[in-house]
């Protein structure tokens, strides 16, 4: 009799689990959903560029947001995210609104751990699996340098400074090879202990308005060029 009760107690839990997951928007593809509802169609002219991210491309709308005023400029940073997440909206978020470009900044928060560990390989195949599917549906593709960070302040202890520098010169090898505009925020911004120059941040991994105001100077010039 234990063991029948034990047999049903773990398959309830099962049932219980597979329900909560299904429940779980891992890659909050909702957060978005009503905005592209809205957007609707590109016009013809528009020309309207995606900037996709995670905390450091939303907070850009919010600490800056004259950056994205009266351009076509779309905001679809999430905060926290990592690659894989990503990876899962990609289609959703950029290619259903097609865009003339997509500029992607990501990568800290998988170094982070935040959905888990990864490796650098990994996190590059998931930024070169979003670039192909850029190129496929017609898009532009402008791949960023991760910013620099000595520590990360809701995580401590990691020291990213190294695996930042090396993920951000796997980028610059992918980008060259497949003839893709890079960006390079990371040389400006970085300091002496190769994190984030104080002047440019409160917490040394998100940018304060000063270092947006660096990031849209850098990156305004690449879009005018492409």
């Amino acid at each position: 009799m234990r063991k029948l009760n034990y047999k049903y107690l773990i398959l309830f839990l099962i049932l219980i689990m597979a329900v909560k997951a299904k429940g779980q928007d891992w890659a909050n593809l909702n957060k978005y959903k009503n905005e592209n509802t809205l957007l609707g169609s590109q016009t013809p002219g528009q020309k309207r560029i995606v900037y996709f991210g995670d905390s450091i491309t939303e907070s850009w709308g919010t600490v800056y947001p004259d950056f994205f005023n009266d351009k076509n400029y779309i905001n679809r940073g999430i905060s926290g995210q990592t690659t894989p997440q990503m990876l899962l909206r990609f289609r959703q978020d950029v290619i259903e609104l097609q865009p003339e470009i997509v500029i992607i900044l990501a990568g800290t928060n998988d170094i982070a751990g935040n959905t888990g560990p990864t490796t650098l390989h990994t996190i590059l195949g998931n930024l070169i699996s979003m670039c192909e599917l850029a190129k496929a549906n017609a898009i532009k593709v402008v791949l960023c340098s991760v910013l620099p960070a000595y520590d990360y302040p809701w995580k401590k202890g990691l020291e990213p400074a190294a695996k930042i520098e090396a993920l951000n010169a796997m980028i610059i090898k992918y980008a060259k090879a497949n003839n893709i505009t890079y960006v390079d925020y990371y040389s400006v911004m970085v300091d002496e202990r190769k994190g984030l120059k104080s002047i440019y941040s409160e917490d040394g991994v998100h940018p304060n308005k000063e270092g947006y105001r660096v990031m849209e100077s850098i990156i305004e010039a690449i879009i005018k060029n492409l």
